[in-house]
This record gives structure tokens, C-alpha cells and sequence, in this order.
């Protein structure tokens, strides 16, 4: 399992559990820990944001205790960016935006590439360059209903995921217009939460995401 290819790591969490972990403000020393933390309820997406401390030594570190998961990097920007994730060992490549020279370097490289867009022209272009999926950035500009809409019209079988404001309590009715997954951000995770909080709230994503009641 632990050979598998970026894709097939993609491919595997979108079948299993479709959750991308943002883990904006990681520092090296708690990677290991918030990772356990959230890889051992059952995520398998971790994305450490650019602009968190060292964001590239907290890769390499995630990279290493979890072969099995797909770890990478968010809020990337540049093609030098791309390069610098993919040398410390990051396969995902997670953005904002929409840059065509960014989707197009990481699908050449091999990696999964799920750059932010918001509209048609936006989706149809990444596609174009080669992203692996959308993100639908931010998911508070949408609802459900673009998600449908964009779906309609859309390669079959493109991956969606919502992203902002994304809690247990909504996925069920963004899952039901047709959305694959969802990247939560400070919802699961921020700077100076507890590893045992993260693990807490982890878990109940989980349990939401696959339609168990939590007392």
C-alpha cells in the first residue's frame, strides 16, 4: 500500500474517506502528534498550508510517519513552490486559486493537484491544465445548489470538494447535491489546540461523514 502513487492514494481516500485535513499554523514539533491525532481515525488527506511555521519540515516529518496517507502542502502559489513540496516529499498540491502554470507543473510531476475555483470557467480551465479535482473555494460564496449546478455540467466522475465552513453538522447536505468530499480547516485544527481535541473532533468528522448519530 505504502507504494502506491499520489493518484492511487487520491483515489483510495476518495472511495474511504474523502476528508482533506488542513492543518494551517503546524509547527514541526506537533506534527507528529496532531498527525496521529487525525490519521488514526481514519484521514488520509493531510495538507500543511505554505504559510504555516516551516510548513516544509512538517511535510517531510507527516511524509515519513505516514506512508499510507497523501500528505502535501496548501496555499500554494508558484511553480517553485510545487517543486520545493514535492522535495520534501509532499504529493499533494492543494491552492487557492486557479494557476494554470502551477495545475500544469504538478500534473507533470505527478502529483495530485486540487486548485481553488469558484466558477465554470475556472473548473473547465483547471481541468484543462490537469488538475486531479476541484476545490470549491470558499464554500461560504456557495451552497449545495452550485455544487449541483457545476456537477450538471462537468466531466463525469470529476472530484468536488467544498472547502470553508465545512462542519459535521452541513456535509450531509452538500453530500447530497453531489459534492465527493471537503477540506476542513479550523473546524479540525488550529494552533494551540490539543492533539487529544484534534483527535475528539477528528473522529466526529469521521462519524458525520459516514451518517453515524453521535450521542
Amino acid at each position: 500500500m505504502n507504494n502506491m502513487t499520489p493518484l492511487e492514494k487520491f483515489s483510495a481516500a476518495v472511495r474511504q474517506l474523502p476528508l482533506v485535513a488542513i492543518l494551517r499554523g503546524l509547527s514541526p514539533g506537533e506534527a507528529n502528534a496532531v498527525g496521529d491525532a487525525i490519521v488514526e481515525p481514519g484521514f488520509r488527506l493531510l495538507e500543511v498550508p505554505l504559510n504555516s511555521p516551516q510548513p516544509y519540515e512538517s511535510i517531510a516529518l507527516l511524509r515519513a510517519r505516514f506512508p499510507q496517507a497523501l500528505v502535501g502542502a496548501g496555499t500554494v502559489l508558484s511553480v517553485a513552490q510545487v517543486h520545493q513540496v514535492r522535495e520534501a516529499g509532499g504529493e499533494l498540491i492543494v491552492s487557492p486559486n486557479f494557476n494554470g502554470e502551477v495545475v500544469a507543473e504538478a500534473a507533470r510531476l505527478g502529483l495530485v493537484c486540487l486548485p481553488g475555483v469558484m466558477t465554470p470557467t475556472e473548473a473547465f480551465g483547471a481541468l484543462a491544465a490537469g488538475a486531479t479535482g476541484l476545490k470549491l473555494f470558499p464554500a461560504e460564496l456557495a451552497s449545495p445548489s452550485v455544487v449541483k449546478a457545476l456537477l450538471a455540467v462537468l466531466p463525469s466522475g470529476t472530484p468536488l470538494m467544498p472547502v470553508g465552513g465545512i462542519t459535521p453538522s452541513n456535509m450531509t447536505e452538500w453530500r447530497a447535491a453531489g459534492a465527493t468530499g471537503f477540506g476542513i480547516g479550523s473546524s479540525l485544527y488550529k494552533p494551540g489546540k490539543e492533539a487529544s481535541a484534534v483527535r475528539d473532533t477528528a473522529m466526529a468528522f469521521v462519524a458525520a461523514y459516514n451518517g453515524v448519530v453521535r450521542a
